[in-house]
């Protein structure tokens, strides 16, 4: 009796140990994908039924951000703001094919190319960054990670649907991909993507997506968004998806782009803490952002600690975005293992069920009007949108806290906080994607035969 129990503790201490251990290739090589929830002991049925539910809070429940229009048309909305973003729209779009909802993804597709893409003059191709729900634009520029978005759903769309339903699917995202070529113009007043960063631009200037230079994602392809990077835009993985099937003639470049966001996220991430900020230098540095009248002091009268820079709402995606390249590239694995055990070792440190959404890189935290506000409100909070992505990196780690992770994600409620915040949208969204990452269920759409 004894030695039967001890072999069945043996044996569950290996099934732990096997789950608990990385996969060393990525999906494009294997075409195989990781159910992280049932190697760590959850039952496929509960797994199936929390990811449609999960979906079904985004897009159909009570507090979805997906709205339909006429017969033809949708939208995803960030409600506390009260606009459409082309990163929601290009969620959506992802989101849609990942499940096979093709009327899904051909509504938000129709109504980014009607209200948000320029036809014609100098942003041809490129999407409006944000608009009212009625499409009427609140901005001309582009936010780049909107386009990264665009082009890989649409080459999943043709490799899954194929391009005679309706809507060509390879040959808009081909266009584009020509569009975001670096192009000459001349810029019309305020016409950068984020006014009031800095000086106005004159005389002609360059376009571009991609920094011809270093190969790296602009934060805008335009002004003076273009002199720098955002870390949460970098899924080097998506350019492999470009080179393999755009046949846009840039397929060596592209794997180049691929090869260069992965040295760039090296140098960007705090080697400490796994923590990286809000914008970077093509260098990796930190990027210095401009200072405004009345942000020199913290409110006791101390020198300010120059706080535009922290660890914060768009870097929440990195973990989850390494962990989308590591599943399917693998191209960088032994550090991206390394990564995921470093910002889950920090944040563990902090507290599972208690770490706060918002960190200096070094891992201390900001105060005052450092604190990035949302909704109205500018308080560190236990956001369910980095419980999410952390948990998500579980899929790189073999220490035993990454099962903490995905339990608390599991276990997390979305649902308001007790002074009333609630963020149906960006948090709604992470936490989709990474229970399709956790599931098995965020793949690589090769073609159909």
């Amino acid at each position: 009796m004894k030695k039967s129990i001890i072999l069945a503790s043996l044996m569950m201490l290996a099934v732990q140990a096997t789950a608990l251990t990385p996969w060393k290739k990525g999906a494009f090589e294997t075409g195989l994908y990781r159910n992280l929830f049932v190697e760590m002991g959850y039952q496929q049925t509960d797994v199936d039924a929390k990811l449609k539910e999960v979906f079904n809070d985004v897009f159909y429940g009570p507090n979805k951000v997906y709205f339909e229009v006429d017969d033809t048309m949708g939208y995803v909305s960030d409600i506390k703001n009260h606009d459409a973003r082309t990163e929601g729209m290009s969620y959506g779009m992802m989101i849609a094919v990942q499940f096979g909802e093709k009327d899904i993804f051909d509504r938000l597709w129709r109504w980014s190319k009607k209200y948000m893409q320029h036809q014609d003059g100098n942003r041809k191709g490129y999407f409006a960054w944000s608009c009212k729900t009625d499409g009427t634009r609140n901005a001309e520029g582009a936010a780049s990670d909107g386009e990264l978005y665009y082009i890989t759903a649409l080459i999943f769309a043709s490799n899954r649907w194929g391009n005679d339903t309706g809507i060509n699917y390879k040959a808009e995202a081909q266009h584009i991909l020509d569009c975001i070529q670096p192009k000459e113009y001349t810029p019309e007043p305020r016409q950068g993507g984020f006014p009031g960063f800095g000086p106005q631009q004159t005389g002609p200037q360059k376009m571009y997506l991609i920094d011809p230079e270093t190969q790296l994602i602009t934060f805008t392809p335009d002004g003076f968004g273009q002199r720098f990077t955002d870390p949460s835009y970098h899924i080097p993985a998506f350019y492999e998806v470009w080179a393999k099937w755009a046949d846009d003639g840039r397929s060596d470049y592209w794997n180049e782009c691929a090869k260069k966001s992965r040295e760039f996220l090296h140098k960007c991430i705090n080697e400490k803490t796994g923590l990286n900020a809000d914008n970077c230098q093509y260098d990796g540095t930190e990027m210095q952002m401009p200072r405004f009248p009345g942000m020199a002091q913290n409110q006791n009268g101390a020198p300010r600690r120059f706080g535009n820079n922290n660890f914060r709402y768009d870097s929440w995606r990195v973990p989850m975005n390494i962990t989308l390249d590591y599943e399917w590239s693998c191209a960088d694995g032994e550090w991206q293992r390394h990564y995921g055990e470093t910002i889950q070792n920090f944040l563990y440190s902090q507290g599972v069920d208690i770490f706060v959404d918002q960190y200096r890189v070094d891992g201390s935290l900001p105060e005052g009007d450092e604190i990035l506000p949302a909704g109205g409100f500018r308080k560190l909070r236990h956001s369910i949108g980095l419980v999410a992505t952390s948990a998500a990196a579980s899929m790189l780690c073999s220490h035993n806290k990454s099962k903490e992770f995905v339990d608390a994600l599991w276990k997390a409620k979305h649902e308001p906080f007790e002074d009333g915040y609630f963020d149906a949208y960006y948090d709604g969204l992470l936490r989709l994607f990474a229970f399709m990452h956790l599931s098995g269920n965020y793949r690589v759409i090769t073609p159909q035969k």
